[in-house]
């Protein structure tokens, strides 16, 4: 049984699904608005597409995983300590919840469906991670008016990853839809 599984991720589907991924995290290297990202639309893509529910949830998390690497190596300094604090884990958990809510278009692929669902997880993603911010740093009290102020002063933010999202989504459902529609052995579900 092993053998068959590890042979079905050897096939061109989930190859293809793979270097999606990992093309696209590597995006956030290049110069970009703050958080105009492919990380939101990368989990939504990995849950839509992998018919394994474990690769769908890995694949995200390691282009995340090494997209962050790359940005500790380029940048260092700050960037390196992202390693050491809870953030990751906010971060890293949004994508791990936004992959579980790609399960939901699971053969139901649509420009409505990719739609619905960067939007609501750029939602999901402004709300945890702002209030992670609130909750975990001393610069906001901890009380309704900081945690106001937290969301607040995401808002700016919160444009551009929905602008991030929606440009990605677009790129990564688009792009293997018409990969799709030309190449037949990518058409089933992939692992």
């Amino acid at each position: 049984m092993k053998n068959s599984a590890s042979r079905s991720l050897l096939t061109a589907g989930p190859l293809v699904l793979v270097a999606l991924i990992v093309l696209a995290a590597l995006t956030r290297v290049l110069p970009h608005p703050p958080n105009f990202s492919p990380i939101t639309a990368i989990a939504l893509f990995g849950g839509a597409y992998f018919a394994n529910r474990s690769w769908a949830l890995l694949m995200p998390l390691i282009g995340l995983f090494v997209s962050d690497l790359v940005l500790a190596g380029v940048n260092g300094g700050l960037y390196a300590s992202w390693f050491s604090g809870i953030g990751i884990w906010i971060v890293y958990g949004c994508i791990v919840l936004t992959t579980v809510m790609g399960f939901g278009m699971r053969g139901k692929v649509s420009s409505g469906s990719v739609l619905g669902y960067s939007l609501a997880g750029s939602v999901l993603f402004f709300l945890v991670t702002n209030f992670s911010v609130f909750a975990f740093d001393a610069m906001y009290p901890k009380t309704a008016a900081g945690l106001a102020a937290a969301y607040v002063a995401g808002i700016p933010f919160f444009k551009w990853s929905v602008l991030g999202t929606l440009f990605y989504s677009a790129v990564l459902f688009g792009g293997f839809e018409l990969l799709r529609s030309r190449v037949p052995s990518l058409r089933p579900q992939t692992v």
